[in-house]
């Protein structure tokens, strides 16, 4: 049996995905830098989930590094069917501070990700991670797929949206089968620290104070993690035709139903038991004032149906936090 190779996979959602994938029996080979944009102790944990795990073999390597990467896949690219392509240089409001960073990670290493997938003579389909960013501040919602996507209000957003561009040219022309997906604000058990729930989540427990941006009405369409990864293995589960001009396909992963940052604090509150101590904080450079999922593509070709909402995500997020934390 091939091994499915998974970028990215001590990070969130590639741990996650990971885990799906032997749980239904698949081989997988995880690749990771394990950088240090949030504490790589959490990435260590979430790898250590797999020690003893039939099936899961883990490289530490960079994508960003072609040579490197050449190497640690010399061994199973002639056996490659698939690729789930998650790594990236993550955060909107980072990428205003260190924007190399994501020229690095997001543009030389889904390029290099493309390079190895067509060296791969066996290969299927490559599913990679866009972003809802790609939509920018459009005033228009829900966010549909054929809306235009050309004015990013963050560099993240920017990389990400040339990701996809670069995905179609290599769709086109050496007839490399690829799925996109743009994913809307993931949460859930093992997330990342940088964000806001997690954040919240950290300091009502604590009783210290959150910043709340924009006075709490900024709208995202919050996606629980379970469903993200359903998405992502129907996707992998339904390539598109090698034989079309362009075997290249997008989907919006989210959740169909936004809500407030200010209902996000009370459903944090509720789980924790605690009341936040907000501080209200103008909205920072490169956010944008709502996300909102059109999944109905998603929901037709690949049967994609979110179930979590958000109060009992963040109940499960809560419960996992206060025992990985020991408060």
């Amino acid at each position: 049996m091939s091994e499915i190779i998974v970028t990215g996979a001590a990070g969130f959602i590639g741990s996650h995905v990971a885990r799906a994938l032997l749980a239904r029996g698949e081989q997988v080979l995880g690749l990771d830098n394990l950088n240090a944009y949030y504490d790589p102790a959490l990435k260590r944990a979430r790898l250590a989930q797999f020690e003893g795990r039939n099936g899961f073999r883990f490289r530490e390597v960079d994508i960003a590094e072609p040579a490197l990467l050449q190497e640690a896949l010399a061994d199973c690219l002639p056996q490659t069917r698939h690729i789930i392509h998650l790594a990236a240089q993550a955060g909107v409001r980072y990428s205003i501070e260190k924007p190399a960073e994501y020229a690095r990670a997001n543009l030389g290493g889904h390029f290099n990700m493309l390079e190895i997938a067509r060296q791969a003579p066996n290969l299927q389909h490559l599913v990679y991670a866009s972003s809802s960013s790609v939509y920018g501040a459009s005033k228009k919602v829900p966010f549909a797929l054929d809306d235009p996507a050309d004015h990013p209000v963050s560099l993240y957003a920017a990389t990400k949206r040339a990701d996809e561009l670069m995905s179609v040219s290599y769709a086109r022309i050496f007839k490399l089968p690829q799925t996109g997906l743009r994913f809307f604000t993931v949460y859930g058990p093992w997330g990342r620290p940088d964000m806001a729930y997690y954040k919240f989540t950290d300091a009502v427990l604590k009783g210290t104070p959150i910043e709340v941006y924009g006075g709490g009405a900024l709208r995202r369409d919050f996606t629980f993690i379970d469903d993200i990864v359903a998405g992502v293995l129907a996707a992998l589960d339904r390539p598109p035709d090698p034989a079309q001009e362009e075997p290249h396909r997008l989907f919006n992963l989210g959740n169909d139903h936004p809500e407030t940052v200010s209902a996000l604090v009370t459903a944090v509150e509720a789980a924790c038991g605690k009341q936040a101590i907000r501080i209200d904080k103008p909205m920072p450079l490169g956010d944008v004032p709502q996300t909102w999922a059109d999944i109905s593509v998603s929901r037709r070709d690949l049967g994609y149906a979110p179930k979590v909402e958000l109060a009992e995500g963040i109940a499960r997020f809560v419960a996992w936090y206060r025992d990985y934390a020991r408060i």
